[in-house]
C-alpha cells in the first residue's frame, strides 16, 4: 500500500484543473500525493502528466479560494485545488517542511555578525593607516608647513629655541637657495639635542650647532643638510606626524585643514631619540652633483676611516671638478654666528 506524506492517510486525491503553460488551456487533472511528491495524472488514461517535489510546492494565493499552488515561484505550471481536505493537507505537508528546513535567517543572522566583527577588525587593523596616507596626500603646502612649525615648537621645547641671528639667518638662507635653488627648503639651527638633523612636514630641515661651530668651513654642515633632504624625499614627514597625532586629531585636519597643537605634544622628543634611517650612497651622490659639493668631506665626517662611507669617497662626483664655494667668507663668519644671539 502506498503511503503518503501525511501518516493519517494512506491516500490522498482530489482533482483539480491543470495548467502547463501561462499561454495553455486548463485541464482538469487528478491530483495525488505520495511520501515526496504530488502527482497530476490525466483522470481517463491515468498517465501521470507531471510531478511535483512537495518540498518545492508553493500556494500562490494564500488564504483564496480555489487554491492555487505551482512547483516553485518561478514554475510555468500551476494547479488550482477546491478540495477543502486537499488544500489544508498540502498546507499542512508545507508548515511541516518549512519548519524542519535549515533557517537561512539565522545563518544570515550568524553570517553578518562574523562580516561584522571582520569589518570591524579590518577597520581597527587597516582604517588609521588609510587616513593618515589620506590626509597625508590631500594636505596642501600651507598646510604642511603650519603643522611642521607646530612640530618645531614642540621640539623647540627639549632642543632649545632656534639659534636667530638675523646675519646668520641670512646665510643659512643663501646656503639652502645654493644648495637646492628654487623650492629651497627652510633650515634651522637647533642649539641642543642629540640629532644631528632632523626632517619635518612644510620643507624644513633642522642641523645641530656643532656641524657648524666646530667646523672649517660650510662643506660638511651642507653634506649633512642633503642626506637629510634625501630622507625626507624617500618618506613623507607628515605620516610619522599623523600616526602620532592621532586618529581624531588627522580626521580634524583633514575636515578642518588645522591640527591640534596638543596633539604633537611629545612628539619632538620621540623625533630627537628615533634613529636615522639609512641613505643609499647612490641617490646622495645624485644629490651632491646636482649642488656641485664634494661629497668626501661629508663622508670623512660621518666615518673618519672611510669605511662605511668608501662609496661616497670613491664616486665623489667633484673629484676632478671645479668647486664652485658654498659661502663667501662673511657669510660663513655669520653662519657660525648664528647661534650667539
Amino acid at each position: 500500500m502506498r503511503s503518503t506524506a501525511l501518516t493519517q492517510f494512506a491516500k490522498l486525491e482530489s482533482t483539480g484543473l491543470w495548467r502547463e503553460a501561462p499561454e495553455l488551456q486548463r485541464r482538469e487533472v487528478i491530483v495525488s500525493v505520495g511520501e515526496a511528491s504530488l502527482t497530476i495524472s490525466d483522470p481517463r488514461s491515468e498517465s501521470a502528466l507531471s510531478h511535483w517535489s512537495l518540498p518545492a510546492v508553493e500556494r500562490l494565493n494564500p488564504g483564496e479560494l480555489p487554491a492555487l499552488f505551482a512547483p516553485g515561484r518561478d514554475a510555468l505550471e500551476t494547479l488550482e485545488i477546491d478540495d477543502q481536505l486537499m488544500i489544508q493537507s498540502l498546507d499542512k505537508v508545507r508548515a511541516a517542511l518549512a519548519a524542519a528546513r535549515p533557517k537561512p535567517g539565522r545563518l544570515r543572522g550568524s553570517l553578518l555578525l562574523a562580516g561584522t566583527l571582520s569589518v570591524l577588525v579590518l577597520a581597527i587593523a587597516f582604517i588609521p593607516g588609510a587616513l593618515v596616507d589620506h590626509t597625508a596626500s590631500m594636505a596642501p603646502p600651507a598646510t604642511r608647513l603650519a603643522v611642521g612649525r607646530l612640530a618645531l615648537n614642540d621640539l623647540s621645547l627639549v632642543a632649545g629655541a632656534p639659534c636667530s641671528d638675523p646675519s646668520g639667518q641670512a646665510a643659512l638662507g643663501r646656503l639652502s637657495t645654493r644648495l637646492f635653488g628654487p623650492g629651497a627648503p627652510q633650515l634651522v639651527v637647533l642649539r641642543d639635542g642629540s640629532a644631528q638633523t632632523l626632517h619635518l612636514p612644510g620643507n624644513i630641515l633642522t642641523l645641530h650647532r656643532s656641524l657648524i661651530e666646530n667646523a672649517n668651513g660650510p662643506e660638511i654642515a651642507a653634506g649633512y643638510i642633503l642626506a637629510e633632504a634625501e630622507r625626507a624625499a624617500q618618506a613623507d614627514p607628515l605620516k610619522p606626524l599623523l600616526r602620532y597625532a592621532g586618529l581624531r586629531a588627522t580626521f580634524g585636519l583633514l575636515t578642518t585643514g588645522r591640527l591640534d597643537p596638543d596633539a604633537v605634544t611629545g612628539y619632538g622628543r620621540d623625533l630627537l631619540l628615533a634613529p636615522a634611517s639609512v641613505v643609499e650612497a647612490e641617490p646622495l651622490l645624485k644629490r651632491f652633483a646636482a649642488a656641485g659639493l664634494p661629497s668626501t668631506p661629508f663622508a670623512r665626517a660621518v666615518d673618519p676611516t672611510g669605511e662605511t662611507t668608501l662609496p661616497l669617497i670613491e664616486a665623489d662626483p667633484m673629484a676632478e671638478g671645479e668647486i664652485t664655494p658654498l659661502l663667501s667668507d662673511g657669510d660663513w663668519i655669520s653662519l657660525q654666528a648664528i647661534c650667539a644671539d
